[in-house]
């Protein structure tokens, strides 16, 4: 049986795979997975939302009113070692895009608010990369609107690169509820894991979890699929043989990315490596 937070990617088509707050039953992330062939063409509009475009393989043009970007895109696989291209997009805008070459693109999205803000194109120089962890716990990390970059209202986006035989998201870590503390001790962020395989008849294994297990799902997912995560915890394990790549769109009430990892499995972080 399928978990209710699982949603498979479509192996033909243009729509890979799409999340709508509708269908994820909360308030903030949408997501859209599309594969453009050469010369094809796509127009999004953002009406009350805002929109992060990444580019996450080939090349494409993007127009938003006036504004063209040209032929964007770094890489041929999300497996490449370089940052994307992205273009951050405000509410009520007519977004075009057009395919140089056969092209997979992430539309990430969240309520936007009231404040006039400007198209971005963000540079992927601009981008911080950075690595997480050690030892089987590594993983590489590209930050690509994270929080503490005010062009957006609501929206974080980053991809991180996983290893085969390696674990991410992992000591396992939550931010599902707000304090007034300042800072905050947690935040309160939806959250979607876009999967990629490397060779991509791979599976990678997640699970979502909470304290008190009146949440608790564990999934096989597969190339393009996407897990959601509403609240709790959400580790995820790549098996020896396959890299595994994931694209996290997250959103909620503020703009803050503040967790709480699992106390349980807090320790891993203190214990020196033998």
């Amino acid at each position: 049986m399928t978990s209710p937070l699982l949603v498979k990617g479509q192996a033909q088509g243009r729509c890979i795979v799409e999340v709508t707050p509708e269908r994820a039953g909360w308030k903030h992330v949408g997501f859209e997975a599309m594969r453009l062939a050469r010369g094809e063409e796509a127009v999004v509009q953002t009406h009350d939302r805002e929109l992060c475009t990444v580019v996450l393989a080939g090349r494409v043009d993007i127009e938003v009113g006036s504004e063209r970007f040209e032929s964007l895109g770094t890489r041929d696989s999300v497996f490449d070692e370089r940052s994307p291209a992205a273009v951050y997009v405000p509410r009520d805008r007519r977004v075009r895009l057009v395919a140089r070459s056969n092209a997979e693109v992430a539309l990430c999205f969240a309520p936007a608010d009231d404040k006039a803000r400007a198209v971005r194109l963000i540079d992927p120089a601009s981008m911080k990369r950075s690595v997480r962890g050690q030892g089987s716990n590594t993983r590489y990390v590209c930050d690509i609107l994270p929080h503490d970059d005010p062009t957006a209202a609501h929206l974080l986006v980053v991809e991180v690169r996983t290893p085969a035989g390696h674990s991410s998201s992992y000591p396992p870590h939550k931010h599902d509820s707000e304090d007034d503390a300042e800072p905050p001790a947690e935040t309160q962020l939806e959250e979607t894991y876009y999967h990629r395989l490397n060779p991509p008849q791979g599976f990678a294994f997640q699970r979502v979890y909470t304290d008190d297990r009146s949440l608790d799902e564990a999934m096989a997912v597969e190339d393009h699929d996407v897990v959601m995560v509403p609240r709790g915890y959400h580790p995820v394990v790549a098996p020896h043989g396959y890299d595994l790549y994931y694209l996290n769109v997250m959103a909620g009430p503020h703009r803050h990315w503040v967790f709480r990892n699992d106390p349980a499995h807090e320790w891993m972080l203190t214990k020196p490596r033998t």
